[in-house]
């Protein structure tokens, strides 16, 4: 199985190192030096890691055979794959790869269905779990703990416990004059 650990960022300096967002939990096994990646796309790679540091918080790699800006600079937006076996799972039980969660039911804290779990946007401030509800319709849903308490791989489930309104916009409770304002304001700067 596959699985994105990085994307390359703008090249470093003049000696081939580029800046990456990490997409792993786990950057010192997944992004260590020799570890040997395929490339989307494909004719970029596969790129084997010769080096790696932190700089002023960005992970810096540098790859056997790109000795320059110029090169390292002709694989800016290449992600990074690693091949992972379906089997294993992260070290952190509270996390997860994409293939283990997808497929999953979704449901309520008191067991109402709402759909099914179809996909995940890995963003630079948190991941988004693509929820497809039972008409068609997607629900984007935060994948912080608040949000999503429970994550039970042997029963194929998530469990939610979402905000008024995110689920069913309909639903959106508004609690005082406050909010009664501010969502009068976003409507007239929404026209």
């Amino acid at each position: 199985m596959q699985l994105v650990v990085a994307r390359i960022g703008r090249a470093h300096g003049i000696k081939g190192q580029v800046s990456v967002e990490v997409r792993t939990d786990e950057p010192e096994l997944r992004l260590a030096p020799g570890a040997v990646l395929a490339t989307d796309p494909a004719s970029a790679g596969p790129l084997t890691i010769a080096e790696g540091r932190f700089h002023s918080g960005r992970l810096l790699l540098r790859f056997e055979g790109v000795g320059d800006r110029t090169g390292a600079e002709a694989l800016r937006g290449t992600m990074l794959i690693a091949e992972v076996d379906p089997e294993e799972t992260p070290e952190d039980p509270e996390e997860f790869y994409d293939h283990q969660l997808i497929g999953l039911a979704v449901v309520l804290a008191d067991g109402s269905p709402v759909g099914e779990l179809t996909g995940i946007a890995h963003l630079p401030s948190q991941d988004l779990l693509t929820v497809t509800r039972p008409d068609g319709g997607e629900v984007l849903v935060p994948f912080v703990t608040e949000i999503v308490p429970e994550v039970d791989l042997k029963l194929q489930r998530v469990v939610l416990t979402p905000p008024p309104g995110l689920i069913d916009p309909e639903a959106a409770v508004i609690d005082s004059a406050d909010d009664v304002a501010a969502a009068d304001n976003a409507a007239d700067v929404a026209e």
